[in-house]
């Protein structure tokens, strides 16, 4: 057996695209950090299918969202039960669809992203052991030939799954329950193509969803009623052809089944994301039934936050204390998420008569109420989440901010990209965005740090409002027709003591 110590600035734990766009992100920032993934190759598995709204719009300011779109197909309505479906096309975003692309088409491109920034990945190596100390946070790993390697990092991120490792090892408790248990999942291909890029369908049977991986094989998860098997069966062809018939009307010439398993759905959620230099994100974090498609766009909207608090921390531009907002921040966004896809697929396997009718009158009632499915439409998509905001701060404090078109932008010091025409463009650069109709000298002793531009619409709705913009799309401070002192404040607050004099 061999050891070998190795010094990095953040480790983070599994290379799903959680941890990839972390890594991603912390590399493009200068920070020194190394992926450690059990798996000792790629996987092709894959258990997500659908990317939204929020998450196309982070991928665009990682330059990352057309090279993901030409893998799938977008859809622009997602349909729920029979009757009710949430429609995604009015959407006040630059992606107002859902793109049905395969989990490792995402992973592929944030794995290459993250690499060419600089992020290390070391594949099967698996954490065995952790400690922490006031000034950092060592791993242990066995590697696939039995040999052992010691990590030495200031911070550590556990993005490894529902059954996460780091989270055991921390002693965090992940309480919850089992929503769903004998789901049949199948790679398959089809002699006849549905009618719908994704087909889904639920009643006295089951429920079942049909989707493509775009290479001529197709994904199946379904889920009998009246038939419970454990975790790992192998449902025959027969049986997996019978349950589409059943539950979709038709089977579609089902054929060539490629892998098939069955396992069960949990809805979990960790009351701590943090434990002293260590943070759970994604699965690790949180983890839900698959209705609405949320499970990894959740997990990289949880990266996205805490890349950028994590690289200000340790180029010294904030305190500690910042990362303490990734908890206050993102634990809500994960309870809510779990309790909108519990209910969904609740409704979904309604099994009592008094249920199903339930479930009928909210199909008729959200179908017919135009505010109800917009807010749906907004939460599913990601694009609707909000964090809270100090008391007294301007409205648009915590909300996501549309892709704003921008005029006069003012590179930052090191340079970065052409000049960009649009808010996620700017945010390319990993940086704030400061954007204001004025001409703000204040701004200059950060220029190291922050982009400055201005609305391409000068007499819009920002005539007189100056918003700060955080690297994850969201408003930091907003002030209206604010002095210099209340902007240097403001600045020193979020974006640390000024380089320049």
């Amino acid at each position: 057996m061999t050891e070998q110590a190795i010094d990095t600035e953040v480790l983070i734990v599994g290379a799903g695209p959680t941890g990839l766009l972390l890594a991603g992100d912390l590399a493009a920032a200068g920070v020194r950090v190394t992926v450690l993934e059990k798996r000792g190759t790629e996987s092709n598995l894959t258990r997500a299918f659908a990317v939204h709204a929020r998450s196309l719009e982070l991928l665009d300011a990682r330059d990352l969202a057309e090279d993901l779109i030409a893998t799938g197909r977008p859809l622009t309505g997602l349909r729920m039960f029979d009757r009710f479906a949430i429609d995604l096309g009015s959407l006040p975003t630059r992606f107002p669809f859902v793109l049905i692309t395969p989990q490792y088409q995402t992973e592929r491109l944030l794995h290459e992203r993250a690499v060419k920034a600089g992020a290390t990945v070391l594949r099967g190596a698996e954490v065995t052991g952790l400690r922490q100390d006031a000034d950092g946070v060592t791993l242990e790993t066995r590697g696939s030939d039995g040999g052992t390697a010691t990590h030495r990092a200031r911070y550590a991120v556990g993005t490894d799954g529902v059954r996460s490792t780091v989270r055991d090892l921390l002693g965090i408790p992940f309480p919850g329950e089992s929503v769903v248990d004998s789901v049949l999942l199948a790679d398959v291909r089809l002699e006849r193509e549905p009618a719908e890029t994704v087909t889904v369908g639920a009643n006295e049977a089951g429920f079942a969803f049909l989707a493509p991986f775009g290479d001529g094989w197709f994904r199946l998860i379904a889920w009998d009623r009246k038939e419970r098997q454990p975790d790992g069966t192998v449902p025959s062809p027969e049986r997996l052809a019978g349950l589409a018939r059943t539950i979709l009307g038709e089977d579609y010439g089902l054929h060539d089944v490629r892998w098939s398993s069955t396992f069960h759905s949990d809805e979990r959620q960790a009351p701590n994301y943090r434990s002293g230099r260590v943070f759970l994100a994604g699965d690790a974090a949180h983890c839900h039934s698959p209705a609405g498609g949320q499970g990894m766009n959740t997990g990289l909207q949880d990266a996205a936050n805490l890349s950028w608090k994590l690289a200000a921390v340790l180029r010294g531009r904030a305190t500690d204390a910042l990362l303490d907002t990734y908890q206050t921040e993102r634990h809500p966004v994960g309870r809510t998420v779990l309790r909108t896809s519990g209910a969904l697929i609740r409704l979904a396997l309604a099994e009592s008569a008094p249920t199903r009718a339930l479930r009928g009158a909210l199909v008729a009632l959200g179908s017919h109420l135009d505010p109800v499915t917009e807010r749906g439409a907004r939460m599913v998509s990601g694009i609707g989440i909000a964090y809270p905001a100090p008391k007294g701060s301007h409205p648009q404090v915590g909300r996501r901010v549309p892709d704003l078109r921008l005029t006069g932008l003012r590179k930052p010091a090191d340079g970065g990209p052409a000049a960009p025409e649009r808010l996620y463009e700017a945010l390319r650069t990993g940086k704030f965005i400061l954007v204001s109709n004025d001409e703000l000298v204040a701004a200059e002793p950060w220029a190291d740090r922050m982009v400055t531009a201005a609305p391409a619409d000068p007499h819009g709705k920002l005539r007189d409002t100056v918003l700060l913009i955080r690297p994850d799309g969201y408003v930091a401070w907003a002030g209206i027709d604010p002095g210099q002192n209340e902007l240097r404040t403001a600045l020193t607050t979020w974006l640390g003591t000024p380089a320049q004099a």
